[in-house]
């Protein structure tokens, strides 16, 4: 062809930006989409379950299989004893053993492997065990683990300014307490690895996890092998949520260690009360807090103490209280503050990374504290939240954070103005007290929240990834990057920026399962940074192609490299307009490179976990919400009437994919802070262990009125197309949800008593709260 592209060809064409399907949605809706159960078993394969701990803090004193293994099917059985490596599968600290030795430390904790010809048998097999115990004493709580100083890690801290001169200052005070419940993940496929022996000491895992390398290494220290043994692959996960970030890791090595034993294929997939029983979960959070402010409500000074259940080892919860702690402050500037955060040991499932990873539970005390603020002053909260709102410049002197970052892309004034015009917030506000004076049963509430949420791992070296792109003759491309696919779409974005930078239609382009013996050294897909680290990389390995395309173009028509076009599924050059396919096929003659690797390393990032300062975050995050909900004062039900959204997710890679993680993250926040609650018993064993005792979102606890929107922003750093993440931070879009539920028990007594609703506001949680703001009430009267 030898007519050039036209400006307005090139300008109207681009893979990103735009909505697309899920690469994997038609496989998904034919049931045809494979997950590492649906993996073809090979001959031989056999079947591993666990056995669990009966008692919550216990010595071992003895172990009798001998009727596990007279079982039918039952092949072998191992305990500790028999890990030949490492019996450890900690991510940070050593401190989490694969199989309990001696010692028993939650209810649920697995002490040995039954592996059988069968998934039934196994199971069936694991509840023959005879196990003698000597029990101690327990601690369940975090109020607990704090007043008897039961730590996984010492305490931490962050100061800004004298909170005590600024507190005594203050012409206004606020206490409290607050109690936040944790949340299962509750993903729709379980754990589950496959580990199939291979020559000379090898081993592949196919596993449901969001950290194949990690898995790499705890399988290769528990099996006393060299990292390069190991092969780790994972396609995709029907859900991860954080579930399978470090949690993954106990499956794989069981898994691991009965195939290396048997030289036999074993699959060791988790029945969901087995899951749940077992894996740590969102931590929760008791806060005690004192705030003073004037007589605006303008935060002067702020000091919170947090307590979270960490479980009986440290699995991430020193990461997961960092965050926290960099979130409290939210969408605020507070001058002078003290912020403390404690992981409480307790014998409880070791608690782990969940969706927001510590930036909920942070945030949600500042919001808790404003909301108080706001009924003490007869204020409507939105104007005490916008009173304290982050400045926008320096001139102001308010657009630093506690931790040292200072917030150079600030949107919140702008975000919230916009929705609060266009939910009508005012209108509505006027329409829901006017509501609740003439229905003395029934009460409305009415709340709006933002958000700020930070961007990277706080461990700055997790930061990197990295892809390869390889173009093969016929023009297609394969795609291989360190991120993993849970549903959220990741591989459909790098897809797309793949795409993209070769200018082709992603019809060209495909993804492959993320494999440790093709990327390596990959972080975790977790912090928001899936699509950010791993697109950028995949772009990087993309360039160089196009680059080596680009100057073999010249060659053949003449030119400047510089200025060859790739779009359209061509190259334009020179006045010429060539078949993407037909170039590559004349690069491969001229014996020119057609892969290559990518590796991305976020800039900018540094933290002193000792003095908790630093640029922890490459950029922030924006969103706001107005939740409307309808109470019932006699039974404690509640309906979410309506959601209006705006999320910032800068230049959108996906507006499609993006729109739907923030409806998802909404319904699973609204979900953690109403209805999820956890429960264990005197006897320290969780109650709620299956769907029939564990009550998450259904459809009908969608709003029928839902109006999700994302805010035209593009991200002031150079990020992937300048995207935003959207994977964490609208989690905390449901707070407005809360403080809406908050905001109707409240009308109970006239706004005139702040109700102490702890999350998850259960049925029981708002009765009680309404009880307790009647109680006052007619006290003060």
């Amino acid at each position: 062809m030898n007519h050039p592209g036209t400006p307005a060809l090139k300008a109207a064409w681009a893979a990103v930006g735009v909505p697309r399907a899920h690469e994997s949605a038609q496989l998904h809706v034919l049931g045809q989409a494979t997950y590492t159960d649906d993996i073809p078993e090979l001959q031989g394969t056999l079947h591993a379950a666990l056995g669990l701990s009966q008692k919550p803090h216990a010595k071992i004193l003895a172990i009798d299989l001998a009727a596990v293994l007279q079982a039918r099917g039952v092949v072998a059985a191992y305990t500790a004893q028999d890990i030949v490596g490492s019996n450890d599968c900690g991510p940070i600290i050593h401190d989490d053993p694969i199989l309990a030795s001696g010692l028993v430390q939650y209810v649920g904790q697995p002490i040995f492997i039954v592996v059988a010809d069968s998934h039934d048998n196994a199971r069936r097999a694991a509840r023959l065990a005879s196990v003698t115990y000597e029990e101690l004493p327990a601690v369940l709580t975090p109020q607990a683990a704090k007043a008897a100083h039961s730590y996984v890690l010492p305490p931490m801290q962050l100061k800004r300014g004298d909170y005590q001169a600024a507190f005594e200052r203050a012409p206004h005070v606020v206490t409290g307490e607050l109690s936040v419940g944790g949340q299962e993940q509750f993903y729709l496929e379980g754990q589950i690895s496959y580990a199939i022996p291979k020559e000379d000491q090898g081993m592949l895992v196919l596993c449901s996890t969001q950290h194949p390398s990690e898995m790499q290494h705890v399988v290769a220290h528990a099996l006393g092998v060299h990292a390069h043994n190991i092969t780790v692959e994972c396609r995709r996960m029907g859900g991860g949520f954080g579930g399978k970030e470090s949690q993954s890791a106990l499956w794989a090595a069981a898994a691991s260690i009965a195939a290396s034993k048997l030289k036999r294929p074993v699959k060791l997939r988790a029945d969901r009360d087995d899951d749940m029983l077992v894996t740590g979960k969102r931590h929760c959070f008791y806060y005690e807090y004192a705030v003073g402010y004037d007589a605006d409500g303008k935060i002067l000074a702020a000091k919170v103490d947090m307590v979270l259940r960490a479980g009986f080892s440290a699995d991430l919860s020193g990461p997961v209280a960092t965050r926290a702690v960099c979130h409290f402050d939210n969408s605020y500037y507070l001058s002078d503050v003290e912020i403390r955060a404690a992981c409480g040991k307790t014998n409880t499932q070791s608690n782990t990374a969940f969706r927001g990873f510590g930036g909920p539970q942070g945030a949600i005390a500042i919001e808790y504290i404003i909301d108080d603020i706001a009924r003490n002053l007869g204020r409507d909260a939105l104007d005490i939240r916008r009173l304290n709102f982050y400045g926008r410049n320096d001139a102001e002197g308010r657009n630093v954070t506690p931790y040292g970052q200072k917030i150079v892309d600030n949107v919140i004034v702008e975000l919230s103005a916009e929705l609060e015009a266009s939910s009508a917030y005012r209108v509505r506000r006027a329409a829901v007290d006017a509501f609740n004076r003439s229905s003395p049963v029934l009460k409305k509430g009415l709340a709006l929240t933002p958000l700020k949420f930070g961007i990277a791992f706080n461990v700055t070296h997790l930061n990197q990834a990295g892809a390869l792109v390889h173009v093969y003759v016929d023009g297609s491309v394969l795609v291989n990057h360190g991120g993993t696919e849970m549903g959220q779409g990741i591989n459909t974005k790098v897809m797309q920026v793949v795409a993209h930078e070769l200018g082709l239609d992603i019809a060209h382009v495909r993804a492959t399962a993320t494999d440790t013996s093709k990327v390596a050294n990959t972080s975790a897909t977790a912090a928001s940074t899936g699509a950010d680290l791993n697109g950028k990389a995949a772009q990087d390995a993309a360039r160089q192609i196009r680059e080596r395309l680009a100057a073999h173009a010249v060659k053949l028509y003449g030119g400047d490299a510089a200025v060859v076009d790739f779009y359209d599924n061509a190259v334009h050059v020179n006045g010429h307009v060539v078949a993407f396919t037909e170039l590559v096929q004349k690069a491969y003659l001229a014996r020119v490179q057609l892969w290559s690797d990518g590796f991305y390393a976020t800039p900018h990032l540094h933290w002193d976990p000792k003095t908790m300062n630093g640029h922890p975050f490459s950029y922030f995050a924006y969103g706001a919400a107005v939740s409307e909900v309808l109470v019932d004062t006699l039974t404690g039900e509640w309906k979410l009437l309506r959601a209006d959204v705006l999320y910032d997710a800068g230049q959108s890679l996906n507006p499609a994919i993006d729109l739907g993680q923030v409806e998802g993250a909404f319904i699973q926040g609204m979900g953690w802070l109403t209805t999820e609650q956890l429960w264990w018993n005197a006897a320290g064993k969780l109650m709620t262990h299956a769907p029939s005792t564990y009550k998450i979102p259904g459809v009908s606890d969608c709003p029928e009125d839902f109006r999700v929107r994302l805010f035209n922003n593009q991200n002031v750093e150079d990020s992937i197309h300048r995207s935003k993440a959207v994977g964490e931070p609208p989690l905390l879009l449901p707070f407005s949800v809360f403080f809406a539920i908050r905001d109707a028990i409240s009308s109970v007594a006239g706004h005139r008593v702040n109700p102490p609703l702890n999350a998850p506001a259960t049925c029981e949680e708002i009765l009680k709260a309404i009880a307790a703001v009647e109680s006052a009430d007619a006290g003060a009267a």
